[in-house]
């Protein structure tokens, strides 16, 4: 009888982390490892307490005790000011023997690699790794692990992993895209003076625009970016706010589906709010637009396949998200590696699962371009049902009542149904009775700022981590 063949190599699942409390969290909902910015030398520099070394310390020896991995970002491309300071900060850090260290920029690298030659190096998606030739190059300097191009599609994942077996390779598989070629974007640089490949970025691209059409329409007659274009401009209505784009961005940017034209070779106008009367020109070509926000990544569906190449690392994007945004994201997938790994196929309400968590509408990104009409249906369906909305969290627990101290997030009341998300397995309740902060009876609490008291579900678990949703 011919044996079976191996189980697939279980990859890890990497979250995360901007404070203790956010690596707590991911710990606890099934992350594997985290990675956490030094903000000097990352992008990310808002939200982030690690740049405190006591705080970082402290992450890196609680991690490793629980037999966990910590990796530090330090992706920049740096300018010369900061080569010259960048050995001696990052000498204490070291000391504090992270599991490896995220970069970029070969001056940095090599930096790395000649004052602390046994120290792992991650090779950052800003690096912009899209071939197996790229990956043998880096391989050749001592990186240990590339963390692949976004822009990259399963298929083309999967030629990188069979041409290069015994290097460790890294996708992201949740979180926000960038607009720009892997994070390389200039928008902030030129409004406020704050670059992105610096770590300062204002997210421009998610701001709120208006679409003019040029007056005659014809590319000579617009004067450079941020100028105004020769005549009155035919306002071409609203963009919108940056939760979405006027041009469908996700899809107009090849994200799951071709691009979409306003008309030919016109001239196109952007005017953003907070600047009337600035006209900005853009362009489009065959390919689509080139500014103005993409949706957010998610693309649990495709965990199955990216187990089955091989890839060692699917990561989470964010950062400077919420506590409960590490939590529902790494229990969610964790759910999904699990299934993979153990040969169930995938459970598509993981999908309405995460359409709680704050988002500007989900992408597969370019994992697989062109899904049919009947697979986006699927997916869409099953999105929509079982959305569900943070309430509260569980800081507390009376055992003498029976009941849990919850500080609000959102409004909620009794006859509403909850769900109880904690790292072994979620419960849902209608509830019954709601209590305030001093016991009296109440029927609704209207919003965040406040403490009430409910009952918990019996299979949860008073002494777990405990996130309350709102089916909606």
């Amino acid at each position: 009888m011919p044996a079976s063949p191996p189980a697939p190599r279980r990859p890890e699942l990497l979250a995360p982390a901007g404070s203790l409390d956010m690596m707590r969290t991911a710990f606890a909902y099934g992350a594997d490892a985290v990675y956490a910015g030094q903000p000097r030398y990352s992008l990310r520099v808002r939200n982030n307490s690690f740049g405190q070394l006591d705080t970082l310390a402290a992450g890196m020896a609680e991690a490793h005790a629980a037999g966990k991995l910590f990796y530090l970002v330090a992706n920049i491309y740096p300018h010369n000011a900061k080569l010259r300071t960048f050995e001696e900060d990052m000498a204490p850090v070291v000391a504090m023997r992270p599991d490896a260290l995220i970069m970029a920029d070969p001056g940095l690298i090599l930096m790395v690699r000649e004052r602390w030659p046994e120290l792992p190096i991650h090779l950052s998606v800003q690096a912009n790794t899209t071939n197996h030739a790229s990956v043998r190059f880096w391989q050749s300097v001592g990186v240990k692990r590339i963390i692949l191009s976004r822009e990259l599609s399963l298929d083309e994942v999967a030629e990188i992993r069979d041409a290069c077996p015994d290097m460790e390779l890294e996708v992201f598989v949740h979180g926000a895209l960038c607009i720009a070629y892997s994070g390389r974007c200039l928008l902030s640089g030129y409004f406020n003076h704050r670059d992105p490949n610096q770590g300062s970025c204002t997210n421009s691209c998610r701001w709120d625009y208006k679409l003019h059409e040029a007056a005659d329409n014809a590319a000579g007659d617009v004067q450079a970016c941020g100028g105004a274009p020769i005549g009155n401009p035919k306002d071409a209505g609203a963009v919108g706010t940056a939760t979405r784009s006027a041009l469908d961005t996700a899809q107009g940017l090849a994200l799951g589906g071709g691009p979409r034209h306003l008309g030919g070779s016109k001239v196109w106008l952007l005017e953003e709010g907070t600047r009337p009367g600035e006209l900005m020109p853009i362009e489009e070509d065959e390919h689509g637009t080139y500014i103005l926000n993409s949706k957010d990544l998610r693309a649990i569906e495709h965990v199955q396949r990216l187990v089955e190449i091989g890839v060692d690392s699917l990561k989470i994007e964010g950062r400077t998200k919420s506590p409960y945004y590490v939590a529902r994201a790494a229990q969610g997938y964790r759910r999904a590696i699990d299934d993979a790994v153990a040969g169930r196929p995938f459970d598509p309400r993981l999908l309405g699962e995460l359409e709680g968590l704050a988002s500007r509408g989900y992408t597969d990104g370019f994992y697989q371009r062109h899904s049919t009409p009947q697979h986006q249906n699927y997916l869409r369906g099953h999105s929509e049902s079982g959305r569900s909305l943070l309430v509260g969290e569980v800081v507390g627990f009376d055992a003498a009542r029976g009941l849990a101290e919850v500080e609000v997030k959102n409004g909620f009341g009794v006859g509403d149904r909850l769900e109880f998300v904690q790292p072994d397995g979620n419960a849902e309740a209608v509830l019954a009775r709601l209590f305030s902060a001093t016991g009296e009876t109440l029927e609704r609490v209207p919003g965040s700022g406040r403490r009430v008291w409910l009952a918990l579900p019996a299979e949860a678990d008073p002494a777990r981590p405990c996130f309350v949703a709102r089916f909606l």
